[in-house]
This record gives C-alpha cells, structure tokens and sequence, in this order.
C-alpha cells in the first residue's frame, strides 16, 4: 500500500515512519524541513521516497499525493514560542496544508486520511483525565498562543466535515505531551535543561535556584515518542471511521516534579523560584487513553525512562556545544 505523510521529517513523523515501513507500505514524505531535519530519514536508505516541499503548494501536495491510498497529515508549526511569535506562520500552514492535503487526497482517490490534532484544543478541560469526548475550546481570540490550538479545530472541522463528508475514511488522533531526543528547543523540556546546564557551569555545581513560569502545580502527562509513534500508528491504521483518539500516557505529574526530575537525572538539586504563568496556560492535562487501548496499545515506556533519554541527549548536546565554542 503506497502512503503519503506530511512532516515526515519531524520530530514526531520521522519516529512514525519507522511503525509504516515496518508494516510494509510504501511509504512516501513531503517536508520543507522547516522545522524538520532529512538526515532524520536517512537511515531508511531507499525505504523512503523523499519530497522536498510545503503543504502551502497546493501543485506540490497535489504531485506527491498522486497514487496514494493514505494520508498521514502531520506538518504543522509546533513549539510554544512559535505560537506567540509566529502566529500567522502558525495558521496558515495549519489550514492551508490541511485544505491542500483533503483537496489533494479527494482529487486522488485516496482511501484513509488521518490528521494529527493536538491536546490543546481543549485549553482547560472540564475533567482530567480527559476524553476524547470533551468540548473544544479557544478562550481568548486576541492571545496569538491559539494559533496552535484554534488552527488545529479547524483542522478537525476540515478533516471529519469536509474530507470526511465528501467520502474519505478520516480518523483524528490528539498527541498529549511527546518527548524525546531531537524534539526542536522551543518546548518546556529543552529549555529547562539548557538553563540546569548552563545555571550549573556545565553541571559542575550540584545546587542552583531556577526560576519557572508558575509554581510548578501546573500538570501535564508526558509520554515517550517511541510510545506515542506507535499509539498513533495504531489510531490511524485501526481507529474507525470518523473517530478521535487520545495518545499518550495516563501519568499525571507536576511541572515542580518534572523540574526536580530533570535535575536528578543530571545530578544536580533544583530549587524552584516560582514566577508569573503566562497567559493562555493550561493548569492541568493528562489523557483517558481507554478509546486507544480498545485497538491494542498500551504505553511501554515510564515517566522516569522518557524523561531520561530526553535530558540526557539535551545535556549532552549543550555540553558538546559549550566545549566546541570554548
């Protein structure tokens, strides 16, 4: 079966391709590596066929489609610093390319699409955990920070009521929280131990006082991309037609813990200095991922294991970079 995925060279999508190929499709990706590297798909050797181009170009989405049973549409513009610096980037990738791709996918005959939503289309939930059940929220329009979560409801909007009205399978899954190394730097994650890094003299110091947004009560579930790659490919190859899914783990911890934990792993005590919470935060989200474990998945990988490799490979990066520039 020849399938197409946009973002492939993701964080995200460069993990995936690896549960598709493995299945034995065929697998072709459209990236402009944006916010992708292609020396993440290099190991696949001739297992992939690599596009060079942008879910914008309506002609190259079209090109890239043709002959294809599915769609994976991943490409988007993720990282909590673009949503407010890059609002516009944010939307138009988002609605153009999801447009693109149903357009494209109707045009071609394509069977199946399925479309990677996001956990912050619920802002704050009304429960937690939460189901795929809950309402969809935008609760200020003139905060740039919901570019992400306002654009990605339009692209369920799109996905279930235009491609999926007009005859395609669709299913939708919502990643909460992956990490992992290589994930981009514009996330809590990395820039939290870019700053244990650099505030501990390259972890020479075993002791320093960290100043966070909030008071670390704040909570998210975090699941290891190795997990969350495999929970969506499950999503998107047996979820049903015109389904939601939920992917990642049912692990809820604080931001005071993650903090603490990243700085056990780096052998260094945190103090937390809480500080003002942006606004457009959301206090608590952690998923019900019951829908998902319906078709089979179940998380392998714990909180403490994730956060490990996660860290581990940022330190390490930033201390590498340190050397070289010293």
């Amino acid at each position: 079966m020849k399938v197409l995925m946009t973002g492939g060279s993701g964080f995200l999508g460069s993990e995936m391709c690896k549960n598709i190929v493995e299945a034995g499709h065929d697998l072709r990706v459209i990236d402009d590596h944006s916010r992708g590297r292609p020396a993440r798909l290099e190991h696949f050797g001739d297992k992939i066929e690599l596009v060079d181009g942008d879910v914008r170009d309506p002609d190259a989405v079209r090109a890239a489609t043709e002959g294809c049973e599915v769609v994976w549409h991943l490409a988007y513009i993720n990282g909590t610093r673009y949503f407010y610096e890059k609002p516009d980037a944010v939307l138009e990738v988002g609605i153009k390319g999801t447009l693109n791709t149903i357009e494209a996918a109707l045009d071609c005959g394509v069977r199946r699409y399925v479309l990677a939503s996001t956990s912050e289309t619920y802002n704050e939930p009304t429960h937690v955990p939460t189901d795929e059940s809950e309402r969809l929220m935008i609760p200020d329009v003139t905060n740039p920070r919901f570019s992400y979560g306002g654009g990605k409801i339009g692209c369920e909007l799109l996905t279930l009521h235009l491609g999926g009205f007009r005859g395609l399978e669709t299913v939708i899954f919502r990643p909460h929280n992956f990490i992992g190394p290589d994930m981009g730097f514009e996330h809590v994650i990395p820039e939290i131990v870019e700053r244990i890094v650099k505030m501990s003299d390259g972890l020479k110091k075993t002791e320093i006082d960290l100043p966070i947004q909030g008071d670390g009560s704040e909570t998210r579930s975090f699941c290891d991309v190795r997990d969350g790659a495999r929970g969506a490919f499950i999503a998107g190859e047996k979820g049903e037609n015109g389904n939601i899914y939920h992917v990642g783990t049912e692990v809820e911890v604080s931001i005071r813990h993650l903090v603490e934990s990243l700085g056990r792993v780096l052998g260094v005590t945190v103090n937390i200095i809480p500080g003002e919470l942006r606004a457009g935060g959301t206090p608590r989200r952690c998923p019900a991922i019951g829908k998902l474990r319906t078709l089979g998945y179940e998380p392998e990988y714990s909180f403490d294991q994730a956060i490990e490799r996660a860290a581990k490979w940022y330190a390490d990066y930033h201390l590498e970079k340190a050397g070289a520039a010293g």
